[in-house]
């Protein structure tokens, strides 16, 4: 399934994939992630980062509040 967006749900060590698709967007940039590069996400928020450096950003901003 080339360029399909994937619907996850997000564990603390894995995955689960809800609907198939090839790739998830990074929910601080809004970069595509390909599934077999996805290694950050937030379990509580459900949502996808394409690097430490985007969930820094994200972790950076919840401290704030």
């Amino acid at each position: 399934m080339k360029n399909k967006l994937a619907k996850l749900k997000f564990l603390p060590n894995n995955f689960e994939i809800i609907e198939e698709g090839d790739h998830v967007i990074c929910a601080i940039s809004g970069k595509k992630i390909l599934l077999e590069n996805l290694k950050y996400w937030n379990v509580e928020d459900q949502e996808s980062y394409f690097s430490y450096i985007e969930a820094s950003i994200k972790r950076e901003k919840l401290m704030k509040k």
